[in-house]
């Protein structure tokens, strides 16, 4: 009974949420009634004829280097900015964009990459397989702080170099002439292809991007684009400015003639900049809009191909107990968390993403194997006795980090609850800015701390290779040999069936039998969207939007 008056209770609060939104956008409509530039909500293009859409994204963080720390930030520029060597499509066919064509040798050690002679940066100079290699070379220097440097290792001697236990000229990687770009990997790597749409295997002109502390990045002069889009102007915690670049090789297919992307701190801000014209999209927003805008063209709900998890910090006691973690698993009503959260989220019991599609077989990965574990408080009870915490007794006050975000601040107080009501322990809350959030993670200093994972390709690896011991994204002391193993033999493995069996095996190992994780929910992206626009693709590997052919009809 005390559980469903306290649901209860948090689903009248998420119906007065819905109310002051709406209030805020009444509010926002009346007062503004049009936005700046000569636009208004009926009316997406700019009064000067040209084509302009404005995206509200979430507060800035991190780098546009993309040997750099990657966050948000980057993830918007680079979409519409930089064309990586090649990609796939909604239909899973290979899409060329920097590279024209390739080979790759029998066993799939050797993959030969022939370049675009008709590729330039936005000054005009032209895109060479040295602007890859820079790159690469930055992102194995581990002062760089590239958590994606880890999908480098597949290339010979890369992770040597990373670890300072070779020197660069015996990378793996080869310009035998400016337009090609010749791999040489250490073993069969099964899913090399959908690597290089990550931000590592990426070009940054050579001529300016030195390092990830000297500015070059956000400088307009210096920060080069080799896609559809060019940096025009960069605002610090305000918004930043692509503009059509006119030296793109496929120029022809770009309609948009800029693309501003303005931060928020908070998803009602957003929604109200949506209303009021001042913004043409607003992304990831609160799942109040959802009822807001419930049979209205604007509204568009996707899936994320994404994992809302915690992490334990293994070198803090008694997280090195894998009683412990279990208890936390078991102790978790996701069903009751979701019911809280939003209509936009959906129970998860595994690390690899809930709409994760198996390409093989068209089927969600998670649904071709047993969950990994079921919430049981009796059982989580008694584990907990069993680690020496008998109803919490003696169980130290540690802290959950997590950034200071609706919908994070919300599952803080939601796992709080039932970790107090379940277990009889009592944890911390600290909220943290986005990026303090991501730096204190990084660098190991929490005791429990949000994750959040989108997932870079379409495949499990982008998940479970975060949990292998040389990861650059394992940030809470995992180091796991049986695990590790499992994962690296998938990597090699060329019969698909048997390669998925082992990306189960591997899941069922790190999530539900060493617990090392606290998986929470899956989601959908709630996203307001003018009606002109058309044009929009889905990028299949994450979900989320892409603008770089996007449109603005007249009508």
């Amino acid at each position: 009974m005390k559980k469903k008056i306290r649901i209860m209770k948090r689903l009248i609060g998420k119906k007065m949420i819905v109310m002051l939104l709406a209030a805020a956008v009444l509010c926002a409509t009346v007062l503004c009634g049009c936005a700046s530039d000569g636009k208004s909500r009926g009316d997406a293009a700019r009064a000067d004829g040209e084509k302009e859409i404005t995206v509200a994204v979430n507060s800035e963080t991190g780098t546009l280097d993309p040997a750099g720390s990657i966050a948000l930030t980057y993830l918007s520029y680079s979409v519409t900015a930089l064309d990586e060597l090649l990609t796939y499509d909604e239909n899973g066919e290979i899409e060329y964009r920097a590279a024209e064509s390739f080979e790759v040798n029998e066993d799939s050690t050797v993959w030969t990459f022939h370049l675009r002679e008709d590729a330039l940066w936005s000054d005009g100079t032209p895109v060479t397989a040295e602007d890859f290699l820079n790159t690469i070379r930055r992102a194995l220097d581990p002062a760089s702080g590239s958590g994606y440097a880890v999908y480098l290792f597949p290339i010979k001697n890369a992770e040597a170099i990373y670890n300072k236990e070779a020197d660069m000229d015996t990378l793996g990687v080869t310009a035998p002439d400016d337009y090609t770009l010749v791999f040489y990997l250490e073993e069969s790597c099964v899913y090399f292809l959908d690597l290089l749409r990550l931000p590592v295997y990426t070009p940054s002109c050579a001529k300016y991007a030195d390092s990830v502390s000297s500015g070059w990045d956000k400088d307009p002069a210096t920060s080069l684009s080799n896609g559809p889009f060019l940096l025009k102007e960069y605002v610090p915690d305000q918004y930043f400015v692509l503009e059509k670049n006119d030296y793109y090789w496929n120029k022809d297919e770009v309609h948009l003639d800029r693309i501003i992307y303005r931060f928020f701190d908070d998803t009602q801000a957003m929604a109200s900049a949506y209303e009021t014209g001042e913004v043409d999209v607003a992304v990831s927003l609160s799942s109040a809009v959802m009822e807001l805008y419930e049979g209205k063209e604007d509204l568009m709900v996707t899936d994320q191909i994404a994992t809302r998890y915690i992490y334990f910090n293994l070198n803090v006691e008694p997280f090195d107990d894998v009683k412990v973690r279990e208890a936390f698993n078991l102790a978790i009503d996701r069903e009751e968390l979701c019911q809280i959260i939003g209509a936009d989220t959906e129970p998860t019991y595994n690390l690899v993403a809930k709409y994760m599609v198996n390409k093989t077989t068209g089927e969600r990965f998670v649904d071709e194997a047993g969950q990994p574990f079921e919430e049981n408080v009796e059982r989580a009870q008694e584990l907990l006795a069993e680690a020496g915490y008998p109803d919490g007794e003696g169980f130290p006050v540690l802290t959950y980090s997590y950034p200071s975000l609706e919908m994070d601040s919300d599952t803080a107080q939601v796992i709080k609850e039932q970790l107090k009501e379940n277990l009889n322990i009592d944890i911390e809350l600290k909220a943290q800015e986005l990026q303090a959030n991501y730096s204190s993670r990084y660098a190991g200093d929490f005791d429990l701390c949000r994750m959040n994972w989108t997932a870079d390709f379409a495949d499990p690896y982008t998940y479970l290779s975060m949990l292998l011991s040389n990861s650059t994204y394992n940030c809470s002391g995992i180091c796991d040999e049986e695990y590790d193993a499992l994962v690296e033999s998938s990597s090699r493995e060329q019969d698909p069936e048997v390669r998925f069996s082992l990306l189960h095996q591997a899941e069922q190992r790190a999530v539900g039998e060493q617990f090392y994780i606290i998986p929470l929910y899956a989601m959908k992206s709630v996203n307001l969207v003018n009606p002109q626009i058309t044009g929009l693709r889905q990028i299949p590997a994450s979900g989320a939007l892409e603008y770089r052919y996007a449109d603005i009809s007249q009508g």
